[in-house]
This record gives structure tokens, sequence and C-alpha cells, in this order.
């Protein structure tokens, strides 16, 4: 059972969320009235009351600086892997040489799995097939992996991005732990597989 003081505060961290539903409805219709905010305040709880999921823990923490830098390079790696892809594609040489490849991530936290997951994804070239949450696990289809440097190279590409991200947003506890951990290095692995 959970005191009065946890109900509150777990209210207080699920509030930009639950605001979130509602300016994502407001914005569906594309008006800002009175009407469209009492059905999104109704729709979000209806939403959240239904589809319960637990309480996503926000670090209540942004750092603008690295915030930009993080938006920034992952705009740069969307528009170069976009570049080499099509190169791949029309390139009468190419070799596929494609692996499933496994890394660990240095932090515990779900919110920057998902986010380094997803800040993965979107660039061309790979795609996440499978997370373990327990281990904080990511597996990864990459195109054009034909020698264990180079899965080495993509494995240290996704902990940079996990680090970018940390920086960004993460708790002083993920972020102490990105410090504990050299560049490069995942915190666990064991996890970690060969091309």
């Amino acid at each position: 059972m959970s005191t009065p003081r946890q109900r509150l505060a777990a209210a207080v961290s699920q509030a930009p969320l639950f605001l979130g539903l509602v300016a994502l409805w407001m914005l569906l219709w594309g008006r800002f009235g009175w009407l469209e905010l009492l059905t999104g305040t109704l729709v979000a709880g209806l939403v959240s009351i239904i589809f319960y999921l637990p309480a996503v823990q926000l670090s209540g923490r942004l750092n603008p600086w690295h915030s930009a830098r993080f938006l920034l390079r992952l705009l740069a790696d969307i528009v170069r892997a976009s570049v080499q892809v099509a190169a791949l594609a029309l390139s009468p040489r190419y070799r596929p040489g494609n692996a499933i490849l496994a890394v660990g991530l240095n932090t515990r936290s779900d919110l920057i799995l998902t986010w380094t997951a997803v800040a993965t994804s979107v660039v061309p070239g790979s795609i996440v097939v499978d997370v373990d949450r327990v281990s904080s696990t990511l597996y990864l289809h990459v195109l054009n992996v034909h020698t264990a440097g180079q899965a080495d190279r993509f494995r240290a590409s996704v902990l940079a991005t996990e680090r970018r991200i940390v920086r960004a947003f993460g708790s002083r506890e993920d972020v102490e732990r990105i410090r504990a951990c050299p560049a490069g290095a995942a915190a666990a692995p064991d996890h970690r597989d060969g091309a």
C-alpha cells in the first residue's frame, strides 16, 4: 500500500505524459479550444485507465547544451547513413554482409534503453530486433558488417549514442554510471557477442 505522499509523487511524475496526451489530442483536431481541452482530458484519462502501464520514471533533468548536441549528431548520423545505404544499394560490387549484434548498455533505465533503441533504429542501416530489458541489451540487425572490427565500431557508436542521451536527459545516477565506464565500453561485457 502506498502512502498519500507516494501517490502524489507518482501523479506529479506522470503529469507531463498525461499533458502530452491532451496536447496530442488537440493537435489531431487542429484546434485549441475549451471543448478540445475537455475531450482531450477525458480521452487521456480513459486511455491511462484502460491501457495502464507502469509509471515511467522521468529523470527530471534536462541539459540544453547536451540535448542540442545529441539532436544535431543524430541528424548528422541520419544524413550520413542515408548516403551510405544509398551508395550500397546502387553499388554493383556490393557484397551482402549483415550481422545480428548484441550491445550491452551501461545504464539500467528503461527510458534510456528505449531512447537509445529508437535513436539507433532511426539511423538507416540498423534496426533493433530484440531487447533484453533485464540486462539492458539491444540486439540489432546491421547492414554491411564483414569483420569483427566493423562490429566493434558499430557497438561503440551505439554506446556513444547512449552516452549522449544520458548526458542530455539521464538521471544523475545514469550520468555517474556512464562516467565510470570508459568511452566505447559496455558495463556488462558478458552480454556482447561476436559478429
